[in-house]
């Protein structure tokens, strides 16, 4: 294994939380090796959360959608020929560590064609283990934000005390975000929620973030921004309507880089486990985070971001709810200890 490499290929083709969370190693590697060349190989859907990081020298994409597109209309040559140029492209750089952090069977091809003289996997399976020179289990016994990131940058004998996940909006989502908010009458302080995730186990009560918005609207008087996906808008519909103070809903109008402009420059943000949330955390706002059904971290590492989170004897059950639907780990988190945690988190931040 090459103490020294010359370049480092990371591979993190998504989504949202987990690219936030393995970005803590772009400043470790940086400073671990401040001349190496440093490329990052994403899915293309979340290229604008890596483009803006000065501290990498390249992100490589892959059009995941656009493939799956091309080998539905049947269009082969096509695709080999967009396969074979990224692969190419990949192979120039001359890799002398992969870093796979994904560990699926699609990071793990994506590493051995990249064509790496050390290929390293972190939690590697599906197979994609027979495709490292080495793996290093994921598991940590700590409950920190990033802890297998950290476990790896430890078990590769780097310097962690530049961990820190690095997520950069960069200068045009910036300034596009403060045109969103002249368009909204925003000028002063405003919170920010963020109340979609992926599975239905880990979102909280709709008719609470309602009433959250209207609370933190009436105690602060400040105006709340609903942010979401396109995925979300239906949701988030039904969220603003049952709202008696003026939520301005975001969700599905803003895309990642402008949608963390928009969380950097809040004052505060709420959200359940879903990429935002972690994104707020990673971009220094005061953050509050709600979590039941999954824990995937209960200490931020910031004293301005807290986790309010209840253990049942049933949580975290990840993806097997045994509740029938019921979510007792979310519905616990009532309205009045969610308001409390907000002040005091305002109170530390």
């Amino acid at each position: 294994m090459t103490e020294h490499p010359g370049s480092i290929l990371i591979i993190r083709l998504g989504a949202i939380g987990d690219i936030v969370f393995a970005s803590a190693l772009i400043p470790v590697l940086r400073q671990a090796f401040p001349d190496a060349r440093l490329v990052w190989l994403a899915d293309e859907a979340y290229k604008d959360m890596l483009i803006h990081n000065p501290r990498l020298d390249r992100v490589a994409t892959w059009p995941r959608a656009h493939w799956a597109r091309l080998r539905k209309d049947g269009h082969y040559g096509i695709l080999l020929k967009a396969c074979r140029n990224l692969v190419r492209s990949l192979r120039d750089e001359r890799f002398d560590w992969v870093l796979d952090l994904q560990g699926l069977m699609k990071s793990g091809v994506w590493a051995a064609l990249a064509g790496g003289k050390t290929r390293i996997g972190l939690g590697s399976r599906e197979g994609s283990q027979y495709l490292m020179n080495r793996c290093i289990d994921r598991r940590t016994e700590s409950y920190v934000i990033g802890s297998e990131y950290l476990k790896l940058a430890g078990e590769l004998g780097l310097d962690t005390t530049a961990f820190a996940m690095d997520f950069v909006p960069g200068d045009e989502a910036m300034a596009e975000a403060g045109t969103v908010l002249d368009s909204l009458g925003i000028a002063g302080p405003y919170a920010a929620i963020f109340p979609f995730t992926t599975r239905p186990q880990k979102h909280w009560i709709d008719d609470n973030w309602s009433a959250l918005a209207d609370e933190i609207s009436s105690r602060y008087g400040w105006p709340v921004v609903m942010l979401g996906g396109p995925g979300d808008t239906e949701r988030a519909a039904g969220i603003r309507s049952r709202c008696r103070s003026d939520l301005k809903n975001l969700a599905g109008k803003t895309g990642l880089a402008v949608s963390g402009a928009l969380i950097q420059r809040s004052a505060l943000g709420i959200g359940v486990d879903t990429g935002l949330t972690h994104m707020s955390i990673a971009l220094g706002c005061p953050t509050l985070a709600l979590f039941g059904s999954t824990a995937p971290y209960l200490e931020t590492g910031r004293n301005d971001a807290i986790v309010l989170y209840e253990a049942l004897p049933c949580s975290p059950c990840e993806r097997h709810p045994t509740c029938d639907g019921a979510f007792p780990c979310m519905a616990q988190l009532t309205i009045e200890k969610t308001l409390a945690a907000v002040d005091a988190l305002l109170k530390r931040a």
